[in-house]
């Protein structure tokens, strides 16, 4: 006797090439110039604001001092890698505490952007299942989205 399943059968996706595109390239390199030259922006704003104040020795309170290491963002173009710069501010409040800088574009512990994470929900709605998440997020934002385990997409849900 033949027993028919009712449930829907679910096939693994599996690329054998990638779905990258010059179009898809072109918009990443670009999403990520135009986010480097924006918090590049804030940080001389924020630098150039502060230029006046100097210490007893007429040294500059607030200075430039490298970049933090390159980190990547999760977005609905792919991974978009980005460094941030540093900022030395020597600055004090009343009671001793350093002032520091902190960025409004790219807070320190950032790690996809507000829009993917409101696609996991969604995506949970429709029916996709919490161990399914790395394969179909990996369809639709390229083969390089890591971060969203099975335990994240439940913690979003």
């Amino acid at each position: 006797m033949k027993k028919s399943s009712t449930a829907a059968q679910v096939i693994p996706f599996e690329s054998t090439s990638s779905f990258e595109d010059e179009l898809t390239s072109l918009l990443r390199a670009g999403a990520r110039k135009m986010l480097q030259a924006a918090i590049e922006e804030e940080v001389e704003a924020y630098v150039t604001c502060h230029k006046g104040e100097r210490d007893e020795q007429g040294h500059r309170l607030v200075v430039r001092n490298g970049h933090h290491p390159e980190r990547s963002i999760q977005t609905g173009l792919g991974p978009i890698a980005v460094r941030k710069p540093k900022v030395n501010d020597k600055r004090t409040d009343d009671e001793g505490v350093r002032f520091q800088f902190q960025s409004s574009i790219l807070p320190p512990y950032l790690k996809r952007t507000k829009s993917l994470e409101e696609l996991v929900p969604w995506l949970y709605l429709r029916g996709i299942s919490s161990g399914d998440f790395p394969q179909a997020l990996q369809a639709l934002l390229g083969e390089h989205t890591s971060g969203l385990s099975a335990t994240s997409v439940v913690r979003l849900k």
